[in-house]
Formats: structure tokens, sequence, C-alpha cells
């Protein structure tokens, strides 16, 4: 009796089982498939302490540093970037008031874009700055096309004063958090 209960079970299981809710398989849906990846990166760090600030004058710059960013150099790459967020943050702990620009370069050296920083001494607060692209913010074809970035720090103070603080420096970072679509 058990065996014929079981082999009903299974047989009442099976025609449940194939009236059950289900759909004719579309494979071509694949081809209304929309993927947005977001893609989150450093891109540069500076730290200067200011003791070195003070060997520079006041006309001359503390540091200055150009260096290559072919981000979006693939042409695949460029073509999906559908808006992106450029993320400074700043840190100044020293005595001094501190000019840092941020120059975006094409190909032939020409400016595309600039961010400049004012920057106030001690005891101003760390600042966040996060400057947009896309369509609620700067041109995309700014990040496009540019293949180097250009930091300048310029000391705009004096060069013999010191910070009360402990390890008096400036810390100028950068970030970016990009979003692409992929067909």
């Amino acid at each position: 009796m058990r065996k014929l209960l079981f082999y009903l079970f299974i047989v009442f299981y099976s025609l449940i089982s194939s009236l059950g809710c289900s759909d004719e398989q579309d494979f071509d849906q694949i081809d209304d498939l929309d993927v947005i990846s977001n893609v989150a990166s450093s891109i540069f760090y500076l730290e200067s302490d200011e003791q070195f600030i003070n060997s520079a004058t006041t006309i001359q710059s503390f540091y200055s540093q150009t260096f290559s960013f072919d981000a979006f150099n693939e042409e695949f790459v460029a073509e999906r970037l559908l808006e992106g967020v450029i993320i400074y943050e700043i840190e100044n702990t020293t005595s001094k008031r501190i000019r840092v620009t941020v120059e975006f370069l094409d190909e032939a050296g020409n400016v595309i874009d600039l961010e400049l920083f004012e920057i106030e001494p001690t005891p101003a607060q760390m600042q966040r700055i996060e400057v947009p692209y896309g369509p609620n913010g700067k041109d995309l074809g700014i990040l496009t096309t540019t293949s180097n970035l250009r930091v300048t720090g310029n000391n705009l103070s004096d060069t013999s004063s010191t910070s009360s603080i402990s390890e008096p420096k400036i810390i100028f970072r950068s970030a970016a958090d990009f979003i692409f679509g992929i067909e």
C-alpha cells in the first residue's frame, strides 16, 4: 500500500508541476538589458609639512606636479561615461594660507578646465568639495579629453611662521566616482 501511495504522490506531483505557472523563456530580452556600473577610485594625494612650505618663497610654489590621467583614453570607456563626481578633501593644520590649483590638460598640454582652492590656515575645518560632471554638472568632455593633471600648491603667507599644532601640514586628496552605462 505504501508503494502505491508513493507512486500516486509522484504522479500527482509531476502533474501539478507541469501545470504550474511558467512562461515560455524569451532569450531576446538580453537586447533590452541596460547595465549601469559605478566605479570609484583615488586620483591623487598631496601632503606637505609646514617646514617644507616655509622653504619656498611666497611667489614660488612649494609643490608642482603633472601626472598622467588616461582614465578615459579608450573610446569604449569614454563613450559609456554617463556622469561622475570628483571629490576633493583638504586639511590644513599649518599657519599658512594656501592656494592649490588643479589643471585638467589635453594631449597638447592646453588647459581644458581649472579648479582653484583657497585654503585658510588652522583652525579651519576639513573641507570636502564635490564637483559633478554630466547632466547636473560640468561637461563630460572635460574628463574624456583630459590626458594630464597638473597640481600646484602656493604659499600665500609668510615663510617664517609656524603653527602651534604638533606636526602642522596640509593634506590635499582627491577621489572620483563615475557611472558608466554598459549595453
